[in-house]
């Protein structure tokens, strides 16, 4: 008999939880608490230039008062801890080591500029990655002789030796996903010498959290290649993937500051429910009818990842209606 499903809810810190956000942690919640799984909740705080104070904890406040909950966390401890990444960096010290002696990794001195101009794409906004194309690659002997030809303000960054070849995984939502691992490129894996990268950091804390299935907005459906590559070198095991479309807004694009105040803490002060705001996440994601008022624990028998509509979820009028407020 199969082992009950381990997930995780990794929030970053970078800002408030808004409505895609919740969608996609209450949907990564209901997966594993429908099949008696157990969740963690992780803190993925090392992109620090935009890390905000404060917006840890009150991304544990909000997932709270939305009604999800976890077994294991800052907040509450567990055998797997700390569960805040800035505190985990001896680890993926280690893992990049292990890549270093293995010569899967090496410096480079590259800007973004430098990447971007490389590429031949007459649009460039429209390309989510850039591939990167080696030009650094056996370069340099040493990350300390990269360091030496850059200014004062900048680090070398550790890039993976992405091989030849296809890279493929079944997706529990999108089905079978393929990536030519020439348009991977040579992926970044750390922007300091300890190897405190986002990439290199998931994978690490999935095999030591013992992560078994990662549910998450569909725009990282592209980076899952790299961290497949860097499972492999690794040794590490691979979770399931599920990856789901994202809230986005009537003109299509990404929520943001124009479409309104989605932010949870802000949906809160003005007073909407948690049920409600659960009931339209609910409704997005074809388990409940428009209208309704529902709590997740309610959810837990209708979840089916068969009933998530495929396309993005849209948070027009009817929604806002629904809410009853327009921030």
């Amino acid at each position: 008999m199969p082992s009950a499903p381990r997930g995780r809810l990794a929030p970053s810190p970078t800002g408030a939880l808004h409505l895609g956000n919740a969608r996609s942690f209450l949907l990564a919640w209901l997966s594993v608490r429908s099949r008696g799984g157990s969740l963690v909740l992780r803190v993925e705080d090392l992109d620090h230039p935009k890390v905000k104070p404060g917006a840890a904890a009150g991304a544990v406040e909000d997932l709270h008062w939305l009604g999800l909950d976890w077994d294991e966390g800052p907040d509450v401890g567990g055998p797997c801890g700390p569960y805040v990444q800035s505190a985990r960096r001896a680890r993926y010290r280690d893992a990049l080591n292990r890549l270093r002696a293995a010569g899967l990794v090496y410096p480079c001195v590259c800007s973004r500029r430098d990447v971007e101009e490389a590429q031949s794409a007459p649009h460039r906004e429209t390309v989510r990655s850039l591939a990167y194309d080696g030009r650094c690659r056996d370069r340099f002997a040493s990350w300390a002789e990269a360091r030496a030809a850059l200014p004062p303000d900048r680090l070398p960054v550790w890039r993976f030796r992405s091989a030849p070849g296809v890279s493929s995984f079944d997706d529990l939502v999108l089905g079978r996903h393929v990536q030519d691992r020439a348009a991977l490129g040579d992926f970044a894996v750390a922007r300091d010498p300890d190897g405190a990268g986002y990439q290199l950091a998931c994978v690490v804390d999935d095999a030591a959290m013992g992560i078994t299935e990662v549910l998450r907005g569909d725009d990282l459906a592209e980076a899952t290649h790299a961290q497949l590559a860097l499972q492999e070198a690794l040794g590490l095991p691979r979770p399931v993937y599920a990856h789901v479309p994202l809230v986005v807004a009537p003109d299509g694009r990404r929520l943001a500051k124009r479409h309104g105040d989605t932010r949870l803490a802000s949906l809160r002060a003005a007073g909407v429910s948690p049920r409600r705001v659960c009931g339209l996440l609910a409704w997005w994601s074809g388990m409940a009818a428009f209208g309704e008022e529902i709590s997740p624990p309610e959810l837990l028998p209708r979840f089916d990842l068969a009933r998530l509509p495929r396309a993005p979820a849209v948070l027009d009028g009817d929604a806002w209606r629904f809410l009853g407020t327009r921030l």
